[in-house]
């Protein structure tokens, strides 16, 4: 069951379940107060989206999360990279 709910998510994203998985890890382990770790995970999201970003804006996108914290809008960080 859990091996076709994989394979499912992996051909609507175009991405290893399996990196999603240490993603989604990765988020609930951080501290979005490090920005070392905020920059890395904004890296990760970034190449996994296959959404190149500029230095510029993941600076702002890191700044966002940093001032943000706990409240973390997604929907603000997305706007970022449209």
């Amino acid at each position: 069951m859990m091996e076709r709910f994989s394979k499912q998510v992996e051909r609507k994203t175009g991405v290893n379940f399996d990196e999603i998985m240490a993603l989604a890890n990765a988020l609930s382990h951080a501290n979005f107060s490090d920005e070392k770790q905020v920059r890395k995970i904004v890296k990760k999201v970034s190449r996994l989206a296959n959404k190149p970003i500029t230095q510029e804006l993941e600076d702002k996108i890191v700044k966002s999360i940093l001032q943000e914290g706990k409240s973390l809008d997604f929907t603000k960080i997305e706007k970022m990279m449209k």
